[in-house]
């Protein structure tokens, strides 16, 4: 017998999403932050204040969550974040903010059913679109939420192996299934 779809998943309506809200900087003179920002020095150059907004910044956990809530799940017309596979509270970023150190990113994801077929999919999906969108400095690690799928640990192997994931995304077929996932990415 195969598995049984989930075609009542819990869905979230996408206003009541996490969102990063407008932060403004303190233009206080005392800022260290503030300093940082309105003069940067490289090789002799000096950067305004806008310029600086250019440059790259760090990552936190909301960034990363705006990256994959948007990917659409393959079974459901809705997103990752609306399905609650993907949560704000599931992602850990460690950035050291030195462009010379290895940085990492922790996606725990959260299949709707215990037996999903496609948790190995999703994963791949957002394996992808954070391998996109990051500098090659992020170590990119994808999880299954413990207890939340009775394969956990063989999908977490497949999830991590940079052999596996290169040969994944070296299938035609798989590669349009997850381009046809990330379409609906902003």
């Amino acid at each position: 017998m195969s598995d049984v779809i989930n075609a009542n998943p819990t869905v979230l309506d996408a206003s009541l999403l996490p969102k990063r809200d407008g932060v403004v900087l303190e233009k206080n003179e005392d800022s260290l932050v503030y300093q940082e920002l309105t003069e940067l020095s490289l090789d002799g150059l000096t950067y305004t204040d806008s310029e600086a907004e250019d440059e790259e910044e760090g990552f936190d956990s909301q960034e990363i969550y705006d990256l994959i809530s948007t990917i659409s799940d393959p079974e459901h017309p809705l997103t990752l974040g609306q399905l609650a596979v993907v949560n704000l509270a599931d992602i850990k970023v460690i950035d050291h903010q030195d462009k010379s150190q290895i940085a990492e990113v922790i996606v725990k994801i959260t299949p709707t059913i215990t037996h999903c077929s496609l948790a190995t999919l999703i994963g791949l999906g957002i394996r992808v679109r954070l391998e996109r969108c990051l500098p090659p400095r992020f170590r990119i690690l994808v999880l299954l939420k413990e207890g939340s799928h009775q394969s956990e640990n063989q999908v977490n192997k497949q999830l991590n192996d940079k052999e596996r994931v290169s040969a994944a995304c070296e299938n035609e077929q798989l590669l349009k299934v997850i381009s046809h996932m990330l379409a609906t990415c902003k």
